[in-house]
């Protein structure tokens, strides 16, 4: 099976940085990368010199079940939830005798799960055989479901659980062809996602591998095999943000030449005994199996891959196995997914089809793979596509081709003319051609084959131009939509930027008209002041005039109603003298003050 080579290749350091730049680079209609080289596919290879995973013999296919309750409680001993399909992480850890050992100091999680791995073998030995049964499958289970194809989440599915009942079979599927098949569903997951479930450290040693010039991994261990043994991740502590952001760019201007097609040339097969019966299955277009998966393996896109040019293919839309759903919690019915993948099965069980390719260059794979994706290839923020160079480019490949026509053309004239010559010698040439030991009637047959090739080959370059010149064309329009995009977003900027002058015109204007009324405001409460005041003293002078005249007044009605009755005793005391004392004089001390005051 090569699961005891994962757990040696476990302990790698994940870097979400790398794997988030790989999956925003996949294009789940092509089934494969879209770099700015062309497309680039993780094969069944891959799968079996990186990790040692089996990818030969049967697919992995079967029955797929709404709930796994009787199947877990038959198969595991175990209790699952009705209508589950889902086992506790824990209770299969307790059930093996693993959970609780726990981590020792220092301990990472990956040398902790091998921990488990090397514990649980050694268990496994000593049992008898029903038990071993019993804790073989409770092992498997735990491993396909939380290691190999691992899903979001602390539970731990059952879903391959049917294929574990007879453990005798268990060692003839292609887990290594299933598992690239869990790897192209991951990478096909929401861009939201930022990262993919499975076993990661495939996809980092992929990249060290064909694209070395990125740096992110450190070959610490020459000649281990399964390769992923060899790679320890390199550590980045620049936060994941930036990470990624120099990855995108350092990916948009990777150097061609530098791309690694083909890694193994080098490698032998020494110490991988899995390799011999899996090379039938390298170089081949062929359909994955991982029981509702069914997905393409379209190696016919990496040609260079396999040594050769890449020839040019049509970019449509790649149908894609329609299955009734492709969740793994699928709880409405029970599937036999070899029923319903039956033609996908027989073209896993042919091997799937060769890779060929005649082509002589990768030139015409490149202008279609240009049409297609255009600047979609680039991801990073500061990568601007230059499109003027493009075009350049383009003219100079339509040059050439108009060249290339035209000397055609003429050498077409050239055997046409020759072809009339011959043919309109006569008698007297056919005798001179005897005599010189050749046939006019064979010469005229090459020289028509000669023409004949020629008019091909003039019709061949007649298409190449007008497609070149199409292309040309396209690419020209599609620089002028740049162009008047551009230019309607500079005039969009120089409205903005005069609605800005004239917007702070008016408020400074505003401003000033602001001061202006403060100022106006401050006089008028000036003025305001001023007149309250004159006004005010004005009203006091004439208040205290009248309130003067009006006790002085007073003053001198009492002093003449004193006078008068002091007039009227001094008559009286007359009128009796020598019977009473005279009166004391008048106090006129008040009443002078009060007239005095009154002047």
């Amino acid at each position: 099976m090569g699961f005891g080579e994962i757990f040696r290749i476990e302990r790698m350091r994940v870097d979400p940085a790398l794997t988030q730049a790989l999956q925003s680079r996949w294009d789940t209609e092509a089934g494969a990368f879209a770099f700015p080289w062309g497309h680039m596919i993780p094969s069944l290879e891959d799968v079996s010199r990186i990790t040692g995973l089996r990818v030969y013999r049967r697919a992995v296919s079967g029955y797929t079940y709404p709930c796994y309750h009787e199947l877990a409680e038959q198969l595991l001993d175990l209790p699952v939830e009705h209508r589950s399909s889902l086992v506790p992480r824990v209770a299969l850890q307790e059930s093996l005798g693993l959970y609780e050992a726990g981590k020792n100091a220092g301990e990472s999680e990956d040398e902790y799960l091998e921990r488990l791995a090397r514990v649980s073998r050694r268990e496994l030995a000593s049992e008898p055989g029903p038990q071993a049964d019993l804790d073989l499958r409770r092992f498997l289970v735990l491993f396909l479901g939380r290691l190999l194809f691992a899903t979001r989440g602390d539970e731990v599915h059952c879903r391959f659980l049917p294929l574990l009942e007879d453990l005798g079979e268990v060692g003839g599927y292609a887990w290594g062809a299933a598992f690239l098949a869990q790897q192209f569903d991951g990478l096909s997951a929401s861009e939201r996602q930022t990262s993919t479930s499975g076993f990661y450290p495939f996809l980092q040693v992929w990249a060290y591998l064909h694209l070395p010039v990125l740096g992110r991994g450190d070959l610490t261990r020459l000649g281990l095999v399964p390769i992923a043994r060899r790679w320890d991740s390199r550590r980045d502590t620049r936060h994941l943000a930036d990470q990624l952001e120099r990855l995108q760019e350092a990916i948009d201007c990777y150097p061609y030449l530098d791309v690694v097609w083909q890694p193994y040339l080098g490698e032998g097969d020494e110490g991988q005994p899995w390799l011999a019966p899996a090379r039938p299955y390298f170089g081949r277009s062929v359909w994955l199996h991982g029981l509702n998966l069914v997905l393409p393996l379209n190696l016919f896109l990496t040609q260079r891959s396999l040594g050769l040019r890449q020839s040019v293919v049509e970019f449509h839309v790649w149908d894609r196995f329609r299955r009734p759903s492709r969740s793994f919690r699928r709880l409405h019915d029970t599937t036999d997914w070899r029923e319903w993948a039956r033609e996908q099965i027989e073209n896993w069980e042919r091997k799937g089809k060769a890779v060929k390719s005649d082509a002589t260059t990768d030139d015409a794979y490149l202008q279609a793979y240009a049409l297609k994706y255009g600047g979609k290839i680039y991801k990073s923020a500061r990568h601007q596509v230059d499109v003027t160079g493009e075009i350049a480019s383009l003219h100079a490949l339509l040059h050439s081709a108009m060249q290339d026509r035209e000397a055609t053309q003429r050498q077409t004239a050239e055997l046409r003319s020759e072809l009339e010559r011959v043919r309109g010698a006569g008698a007297g040439g056919a005798s001179s051609s005897r005599s010189a030991g050749g046939s006019p009637s064979l010469l005229e047959a090459r020289l028509a084959g000669a023409v004949l090739r020629a008019e091909e080959a003039q019709r061949h370059l007649e298409e190449r131009e007008r497609d070149m010149q199409l292309t040309t064309e396209h690419a020209m329009e599609l620089q002028g939509e740049r162009d008047r995009f551009r230019g309607e977003a500079q005039t969009t900027r120089s409205e903005r930027d005069q609605l800005r002058i004239r917007t702070e015109a008016a408020e400074a204007q505003v401003a000033e008209m602001a001061r202006e009324l403060a100022m106006l405001w401050i006089v008028t409460d000036i003025g305001r002041s001023r007149s309250r005041s004159r006004s005010g003293a004005s009203i006091s002078r004439a208040t205290g005039a009248s309130v003067g005249q009006y006790l002085a007044g007073s003053s001198n009605r009492r002093g003449n109603e004193e006078e008068k009755r002091r007039r009227q005793g001094e008559g009286s005391a007359q009128d009796g003298r020598g019977g009473g004392e005279m009166l004391p004089p008048p106090d006129r001390q008040e009443g002078s003050g009060e007239s005095g005051g009154g002047q």
